[in-house]
């Protein structure tokens, strides 16, 4: 065995002697402690208590026996010496509600796996955010593919729906309909004319009180 691990002899007897392989990891045996003649009886209050009772507990029980043991020491030696038991793990924490707008807002190509499920979760736990993610997706389609001619019928649809903040974002766009249709329908956008007037305005504030107009436009076209 030594060979094939390409271990020392002595470092295989010391774990082929060892009762578990914990105790070999150190390289040394475990030493007696004077709190071994409790262990038994340690032993049987973890088993009773299916492990939920605490070692705080077990050294107040002890003391009341009169025999009190300083906490360190108890739980330096409960480390090595006494088995609890195995709980199941614990579920997954609820995503939070920045997670979950994140995944009802993306594009679902750029969800991973894991997302796809978890988001399958929510929805099938919530009607009402199955309903949101549903009008989000059509609403996003209208976007990409640039099919405003379906927007009036998505208004009615989120009407219908009734849902909070879905509702009032459908009726700001019946303020100016004509505009976000065209906005969803054409390929022409105000990008551009939108950053010349911010940048205008930026160096404006810049100058603000310190020059006059003429010394504004030339800042305008030199920039």
């Amino acid at each position: 065995m030594a060979r094939h691990l390409g271990w020392g002899r002595h470092t295989v007897q010391r774990y082929a002697r060892a009762v578990r392989w914990q105790d070999a990891v150190t390289g040394r045996r475990t030493r007696t402690s004077h709190l071994d003649v409790h262990r038994p009886y340690l032993q049987r209050r973890i088993d009773e208590t299916e492990g939920a009772i605490t070692l705080k507990a077990l050294r107040e029980e002890l003391a009341s026996q009169g025999q009190p043991v300083p906490y360190s020491s108890l739980r330096d030696w409960a480390r090595s010496r006494l088995q609890w038991p195995t709980h199941p793990a614990r579920p997954p924490a609820p995503p939070s509600v920045r997670q979950v707008t994140g995944w009802l807002t993306r594009h679902p190509s750029t969800l991973t796996e894991e997302e796809h499920q978890r988001l399958k979760a929510v929805l099938n736990a919530s009607p009402d955010l199955a309903t949101a993610h549903h009008l989000v997706r059509k609403f996003g389609d209208m976007l990409t593919q640039q099919t405003g001619a379906l927007l009036p019928a998505w208004i009615d649809e989120t009407r219908t729906a009734n849902l909070p903040g879905l509702i009032s974002f459908a009726h700001g766009l019946t303020g100016d309909l004509n505009a976000v249709t065209a906005g969803l329908t054409l390929h022409w956008s105000s990008g551009s004319t939108e950053g010349a007037v911010n940048r205008i305005k930026k160096i404006k504030r810049q100058l603000y009180g310190r020059a006059e107009l003429e010394l504004l436009r030339k800042m305008i076209l030199l920039q």
